[in-house]
C-alpha cells in the first residue's frame, strides 16, 4: 500500500515539474531546482537551539502546493488528459485528507497501546476553550 501511494506520488512531482517547466518555458531540470529551492529546508542554529529554516514559512507551504496542484489539474483538464488529472486530483485530495487520517490513526494506535497496558489514555484539551475559576466574595 505505501508502495503505491509512494509511486502515485512520485508520478504526480513528475507531471507537476512537467506542467511547470511547461509554462516557464524551461526545461524539467531546472523547473525542479526551482521547486527545490523553493521548499528546501535546512537545519540552523538560532539563539543556540537548532531550527529547521526555510525560504517559505510553514503557513504557506501547503496552500502553495495545492495551488501548484490545482494549476496542473486545471492544465491537464483543459488538454483532456484523463489520466494524468486523475493522478493529480488525487495527490490534492491525499494533500487535503492527510492531516485527519494522521489524527485518526495516531488515536487508534494510542487507544490500542492504553488498552493493552491498562491505562487510560489522556484527555486532549481544547484550545478554544477558557477555563477559569469564579469565587465568591463574603461580605
Amino acid at each position: 500500500m505505501l508502495a503505491a501511494l509512494a509511486s502515485t506520488m512520485t508520478y504526480t512531482g513528475f507531471l507537476v515539474i512537467g506542467v511547470l517547466a511547461d509554462h516557464l518555458g524551461t526545461g524539467r531540470v531546472l523547473a525542479g531546482l526551482l521547486l527545490g529551492v523553493l521548499f528546501a529546508r535546512f537545519p540552523w542554529i538560532i539563539k543556540g537551539k537548532p531550527r529547521i529554516v526555510g525560504l517559505l514559512p510553514k503557513p504557506v507551504r501547503r496552500p502553495l502546493i495545492l495551488l501548484i496542484l490545482a494549476l496542473c489539474l486545471a492544465t491537464f483538464l483543459w488538454r483532456s488528459d484523463d489520466v494524468s488529472a486523475l493522478f493529480v486530483g488525487f495527490a490534492m485530495a491525499f494533500l487535503l485528507g492527510y492531516p485527519w487520517l494522521r489524527r485518526a490513526v495516531f488515536d487508534r494506535l494510542l487507544s490500542s497501546v492504553f488498552a493493552f497496558t491498562g491505562q487510560k489514555p489522556f484527555k486532549r484539551t481544547d484550545d478554544s476553550v477558557i477555563e477559569g475559576e469564579f469565587r465568591e466574595r463574603k461580605e
